[in-house]
């Protein structure tokens, strides 16, 4: 399971690893730890305090601390708290990834306890039990699980004291976690190598042709770019559960550029890079910033080309400058990858809607995006641009994407 198997995830029972702040919290802690270990799981109470030590801990909170970059002195004893809590989530990160026996990790916490330990989380690969216990899981909780398997489980009372209600729910987290940590499934060996697409309502005739030409050979796993299905796929790369990309779909670079809601992060694409997988890529659908309905699009853009998509989501077209803009942001992370790359212009037109008689044809934008691409992009053995005098959804374009992940995944092997 790539980096899954060095964090015990699929090797019988590891520890289980419970976190939080001892110094305002030790007593729940214990006791969820306590339970753990009733339960026939090895388990270990981590502290993450930034204040005061704790006799019950089993890796006390200096332990923790000295895995941050700049020693324990950077986390402990800080006067601003915010500035230690963040400091101590670094340290935990670093902590818990070299870490060979987790079997399964329980938070339990209120907002910054949940923000410190869901950050350490997010680091560990898809796969390994991720169970946080916190105040504000009944609420939006897309920044503390982002990408990844954390089951988040609202404490109903505050994680402050125990009583009938926090030792129920911390009971049922507790036999949770040691159930998960004990019964891990077996390792799921897919017959086939996997294979991450991205893919949006207007690039899904591409995506759909590519997907049934590879599905003999490869594992398609289909991801709608929405900002967070971008971030799951290389989530699932850079945990060493994929074979290779054919990123079709880029429309979260223009959300994060300009202001969409469906944005990607600064590290988009960065999963290529840093496991040189075979990537094959495109523009598929930046043609377009996702916003909402309608009346919440900002102000600024109301008098743009906007075509209602459903009554949930407007799109609005992007300008040549816009283009230009979304070219250089991905023109800039192809040139730092060094595994087998193959980028593919669409000629005629990035999306369902960019072909002509349609709301976004706009030849000037798209000439914009290409030229700016190919001014930018740097030609290398391992490092491919390809023009395809066609829409992204015509058949010759997804034959080409086909032809060129073929030619990348050879060069892999």
């Amino acid at each position: 399971m790539g980096q899954g198997a060095n964090h015990g995830a699929n090797h019988g029972a590891g520890h289980v690893y419970v976190i939080g702040t001892c110094d305002t919290k030790e007593a729940e802690l214990v006791y969820a730890r306590d339970l753990v270990r009733a339960a026939g799981v090895p388990a270990l109470l981590v502290d993450v305090g930034t204040r005061g030590a704790s006799a019950g801990a089993d890796v006390p909170a200096g332990e923790v601390a000295r895995h941050h970059p700049e020693g324990a002195g950077a986390v402990l004893g800080r006067d601003d708290r915010g500035a230690a809590v963040s400091a101590m989530a670094e340290a935990l990160t670093r902590f818990l990834a070299g870490r060979t026996d987790i079997g399964a990790v329980l938070g339990l916490g209120g907002s910054g306890n949940t923000a410190l330990v869901t950050r350490a989380m997010r680091a560990l690969p898809i796969g390994v039990p991720k169970l946080m216990v916190s105040t504000v899981a009944s609420g939006n909780t897309a920044d503390y699980v982002g990408p990844n398997d954390i089951a988040m489980m609202y404490s109903v009372v505050d994680v402050a004291g125990l009583n009938a209600i926090s030792r129920r729910v911390i009971g049922n987290a507790a036999h949770a976690v040691a159930g998960m940590a004990l019964r891990t499934p077996p390792e799921a060996h897919a017959d086939k190598p996997g294979l991450g697409l991205t893919m949006f309502g207007v690039t899904t005739a591409c995506v759909t042709q590519v997907r049934q030409m590879l599905e003999a050979e490869y594992e398609p796993y289909v991801f709608h770019a929405t900002g967070t299905g971008g971030q799951s796929m290389e989530k699932l790369a850079d945990s060493g559960l994929l074979a290779g990309f054919l990123d079709i779909t880029t429309t979260e670079v223009p959300d994060h550029l300009f202001g969409g809601v469906f944005p990607c992060t600064a590290d988009r694409f960065g999963a290529a890079i840093r496991t040189r997988l075979p990537y094959v890529g495109s523009v598929g659908a930046v043609d377009m910033v996702n916003f909402g309905a309608r009346e919440t699009v900002p102000a600024r853009y109301r008098d743009r080309n906007l075509y209602v998509h459903n009554a949930q989501v407007t799109l609005m077209r992007t300008t040549p400058d816009e283009n230009r803009r979304i070219g250089a942001f991905i023109v800039e992370r192809l040139n730092r990858m060094e595994g087998p790359v193959r980028f593919l212009l669409p000629l005629g037109g990035v999306s369902a809607i960019d072909v002509p008689g349609l709301p976004f044809h706009d030849p000037d934008a798209d000439a914009a995006l290409f030229e700016t691409i190919r001014a930018g992009f740097r030609e290398a053995p391992n490092r491919r641009l390809v023009a395809v005098d066609a829409a992204i959804n015509d058949p010759a374009f997804a034959q080409a994407l086909v032809a060129a992940f073929r030619e990348a995944a050879q060069e892999r092997t």
